[in-house]
């Protein structure tokens, strides 16, 4: 039987990324007076991750609460990119209801659909606010009308026919820190929207009945002073401090610990407590090896919660221990098993993730649900200080009735009117399908593709040149549809040192007419590593430490003024963006490189097909 906690909400903000969710929760938290009057408090606080402060994108959920009268409102910041959607699923299994953001102007837009979908499949009650109305390209009765269509989609297609579509519509600028119920309104504050989350519109947390314990673990945490802590809504029952308790794994292998420390949000924070009950979002010590989606059950009646169930990773890339002939000089760790420890806790910390051994003992395969989530990992091993080599993303084929099947995925752009052209060319040769084009004002039109995932891979950086930086791109897995044959990861060949040393600005000088260089004078290369792009289609070796020898510079009268181009920056995306199948990246704590698996050139064909 279900009963509800009075004066709680458990509440999440999700949306498409860039739409305006940690804004609003900033703007949250100061109006509700969360915070002290003379406290310091930075933009986009709940971005509290070096990468996410770098980048301006939330990558892990994040958990707050705040006071509003009388009521405490559990709240949840979500990530908006498609690739960090397990985040999304997960947080979802801690809530009751939530707060939909859409852009004024960009409106409905690929991750609005899935986070919609998803709060439907699990009945959430779902608020709507469209943000950013201050904008000057805003088209606010369009995207109502999305909203609407959007609605009434999900719930024919879900077999929600008993939804209310009836869905209260909020209007706010997170950055201005107003909203109000109708646009005639005043712009006063975020009041209107605070009293809505404490309405009876949101239901209390919906909790079964007795004393005994059930509590689904969702996310996982360490503190260096009480070890290993999980966290999870309580759904049944008080968890108290030094009670033993079991803990249901996967396996179905129970075993009891001691709870030793329990805390619960406030505000940006947490606070310790003797207890927490039925309703609350608690943070739990004591209980080792737990791993999301396990219970936490009362010795009484050791009946685990159902598991977290989220969509299957679609793209997986290899990682190696790194072999080049420059390892070692830059890293702290070096070997496959501290690699494959931190691989190991990565995928503990997100059910998204998947990792498993390779053939070669110095390989091992992560799986995930895009190239930037698996390039935000990464990036953590990398400032880790470890050294690593990866191979270029591989999507994940699957055989349905005996035909060979890959990932699809919709594909939604908006470019200025002038790049339609140049984009659609691009992706019709990366086997995309325009489903439609649509006029955005004046100068922008949204274009709608049916894409096959690895037609995508690479594609980012080229997108960005051919819309001059102006385009937005956002995507959606479809599913698996029959396989469309052959394409080449990239277009043109890569220019390889055939020889150790240190690169000169002569050398580089004078390759400038054989394609984009990656290097900078002065860098150490080494046989085989990849020094730019070819501007044909395949391979070429050259010679990029060769040095202006004496005697030429008496043949003529003045020397030439060698002047290079600027050399684009070296990251993971652009990396794994650019890397064919027959090449590795090599990440050091200090510098990305590109390199051929086999590095000498005798042992390599130019020849790419």
């Amino acid at each position: 039987m279900e009963t509800q906690v009075k004066k709680m909400k458990n509440i999440a903000i999700v949306a498409h990324v860039d739409h305006g969710k940690t804004t609003l929760v900033d703007a949250i938290l100061k109006q509700s007076q969360t915070f002290d009057e003379r406290a310091e408090i930075v933009d986009r606080i709940m971005d509290s991750g070096e990468i996410e402060k770098e980048r301006g994108i939330t990558i892990t959920a994040k958990n707050c609460a705040f006071k509003w009268k009388d009521y405490k409102i559990n709240l949840l910041d979500t990530p908006g990119h498609a690739d960090f959607g397990g985040e999304v699923e997960r947080s979802l299994m801690m809530v009751d209801g939530i707060l939909l953001l859409v852009d004024a102007s960009e409106g409905c837009l690929p991750q609005t659909r899935f986070v919609l979908s998803k709060a439907l499949e699990q009945d959430l009650k779902i608020g709507v606010v469209i943000n950013k109305i201050d904008r000057p390209d805003e088209r606010i009765s369009e995207v109502i009308g999305e909203i609407e269509d959007l609605f009434l989609d999900l719930v024919t297609m879900l077999d929600k026919d008993d939804y209310d579509l009836d869905v209260p519509i909020y209007f706010a600028s997170a950055k201005e820190g107003y909203a109000k119920v109708a646009l005639q309104d005043e712009n006063t504050n975020l009041h209107p929207l605070l009293d809505f989350m404490i309405s009876d519109f949101f239901p209390a947390p919906k909790v079964q009945t007795g004393e005994n314990l059930q509590l689904l673990v969702t996310n996982l945490t360490y503190c260096s002073y009480l070890g290993a802590q999980l966290i999870g809504r309580i759904q049944r029952g008080v968890v108290k401090k030094h009670s033993q308790y079991v803990h249901c794994n996967k396996d179905g292998k129970n075993k009891t610990y001691k709870v030793s420390n329990i805390q619960i949000y406030d505000a940006l924070g947490t606070i310790e407590v003797d207890e927490a009950r039925a309703g609350e979002i608690a943070i739990v010590a004591g209980i080792e090896h737990a791993l999301i989606g396990d219970s936490l059950t009362s010795p009484e009646d050791p009946t685990p919660l159902p598991r977290i169930e989220i969509d299957p990773p679609t793209v997986s890339i290899t990682v190696s221990v790194n072999t080049s002939p420059n390892s070692g000089l830059d890293g702290e760790y070096l070997t496959s098993r501290k690699l494959e420890d931190f691989l190991q806790n990565a995928c503990r910390h997100n059910v998204a993730l998947k990792y498993s051994p390779g053939n070669d003992p110095k390989e091992f395969e992560l799986k995930g649900r895009g190239e930037l989530q698996l390039a935000i990992v990464f990036e953590q091993v990398r400032r880790s200080g470890f050294e690593l080599m990866l191979a270029r993303p591989k999507v994940l084929f699957q055989e349905i009735d005996g035909t060979k099947c890959e990932p699809f995925e919709q594909v939604v752009i908006d470019v200025p009117s002038c790049d339609v052209g140049a984009v659609t060319e691009a992706l019709a040769k990366r086997k995309g399908l325009m489903k439609g084009l649509i006029p955005i004002g004046e100068d922008r039109t949204r274009l709608e593709f049916e894409c096959p995932s690895r037609g995508l891979i690479g594609y980012r950086g080229q997108f960005l040149t051919d819309t001059k930086g102006e385009g937005i791109m956002s995507s959606q897995f479809l599913g698996y549809r029959p396989y469309v044959g052959d394409m080449l990861a990239r277009q043109n060949g890569a220019i390889i040192s055939d020889r150790a040393g240190k690169a000169t600005p002569y050398a580089l000088f004078n390759l400038l007419s054989t394609g984009r260089q990656f290097i900078k004078p002065g860098e150490k290369v080494y046989e085989g590593q990849v020094i730019g792009e070819s501007t044909k289609t395949n391979d070429l070796n050259v010679n990029c430490v060769r040095e202006k020898h004496l005697s030429s510079m008496r043949t003529a009268g003045k020397d030439v003024n060698i002047i290079l181009p600027p050399i684009q920056e070296r990251t993971l995306e652009w990396a794994m963006d650019w890397i064919d199948s027959d090449e590795w990246i090599e990440v050091t704590p200090k510098i990305i490189r590109l390199r051929k698996k086999e590095l000498q050139k005798n042992n390599r064909s130019t020849v790419r097909t």
